[in-house]
């Protein structure tokens, strides 16, 4: 009973183990959305979002410097509910999606910034210029395990952006220049 006893234990701490260090997780595109908000003639916030993001991330739920995203949005998945505001957002008049087809993310740190909280720095390249910025981060979540064996976590992330810094610059006055983002992410890591 007590070799019994011992191997339960060894295996149990392995697995503990394992579970806490670092491991890749893909982002689901399907319950992932990059998310913006920007005035419109100083009166009213149109939304939007970028419904097509790829990407995969490094997650340690015991070290959060560990932690990581590599994140791809696809520019012309754009959806403000409005056609032709979609079609203009596309064109060379705002972001020239046949030039610059993808919005990316690479983070380069990770701090803990509160409980639940994390601030991701990395490189943000849009419209062709790459600037750093820093993702205010609520999660991850506990890990959960779906019914189909698929564990998940999913993380929500903000950031202010100044759309002029990646050469947005189209009807100033009409079209405010901050930019608010939330990307709500969901990743995913199939069964071994």
């Amino acid at each position: 009973m007590s070799r019994f006893v011992f191997t339960l234990v060894t295996a149990m701490a392995l697995t503990a183990t394992a579970v806490a260090q670092a491991s890749t997780w893909q982002i689901d595109p399907k319950h992932t959305a990059a998310q913006f908000a920007v005035r419109h003639l100083g009166v009213s916030t149109v939304r939007g979002a970028f419904t097509k993001v790829s990407g995969s991330a490094q997650y340690d739920p015991a070290d959060a410097s560990k932690d990581s995203l590599e994140a791809t949005i696809d520019v012309s998945s754009v959806d403000t509910r409005v056609e032709a505001r979609d079609n203009d957002i596309r064109s060379p008049h705002f972001f020239d999606a046949a030039k610059f087809p993808t919005i990316t993310f690479h983070s380069k740190s990770t701090k803990v910034a509160g409980p639940g909280k994390l601030a991701m720095t990395g490189d943000l390249t849009m419209h062709g210029v790459t600037k750093e910025v820093v993702l205010d981060v609520e999660g991850p979540s506990a890990p959960v395990k779906d019914a189909m064996g698929i564990t998940r976590v999913g993380a929500s992330a903000t950031a202010k952006l100044t759309r002029q810094d990646f050469g947005l610059t189209a009807a100033p006055g009409v079209v405010g220049d901050q930019i608010d983002i939330t990307i709500d992410v969901e990743l995913i890591q199939p069964p071994k």
